[in-house]
């Protein structure tokens, strides 16, 4: 059945292009993160450990929220390691990095995702797309608070 939601089926592709590369950095970072939360070590283990819990969760629950805003716009959401690794913009980790490594690379990936969001709001509010909007708002604000969490335990 034809879609009618007052976005026309052009802005809605160029919204779910966007997403799709949104989802790809979530899901990418979920990841690296949630590796991350299993191989930490050293003196501030227990903080960073759980810190990792906690943002690898949120990740978790953020990729849902995406994919799903993907399919209410007519389209389909990526949802395999090569659809990922074509779409993400974060690299990912190799070797086993120190926990001050770890921190720095998590840095890199909650701004690469704030700056993924942040470049989708142009053509999502050409099309008059609030809740996409309201998404984005909320991933960038995520996304640049945990930055700044994440950066605070670098000397």
């Amino acid at each position: 059945m034809k879609i009618n939601i007052g976005i026309e089926e052009s802005d809605r592709k160029d919204i779910t292009a966007g997403l799709s590369a949104l989802l790809a950095d979530t899901y990418t970072l979920y990841l690296k993160t949630h590796n991350y939360h299993w191989n930490v070590t050293g003196p501030m283990f227990q903080g960073l450990h759980t810190l990792f819990e906690t943002q690898y969760t949120e990740l978790a629950l953020a990729v849902d929220l995406i994919a799903e805003r993907i399919r209410a716009l007519g389209e389909f959401a990526p949802g395999s390691y090569k659809e990922f690794a074509k779409l993400t913009s974060i690299k990912e980790a190799e070797g086993h990095p120190s926990a001050d490594e770890m921190i720095k690379d998590l840095v890199k990936g909650q701004e690469a995702i704030a700056k993924t969001a942040r470049s989708i709001v142009p053509v999502a509010d050409k099309a008059s797309d609030e809740p996409t909007l309201d998404l984005l708002t909320q991933r960038m604000q995520i996304h640049e608070k945990n930055a700044w969490m994440l950066r605070s335990l670098i000397s």
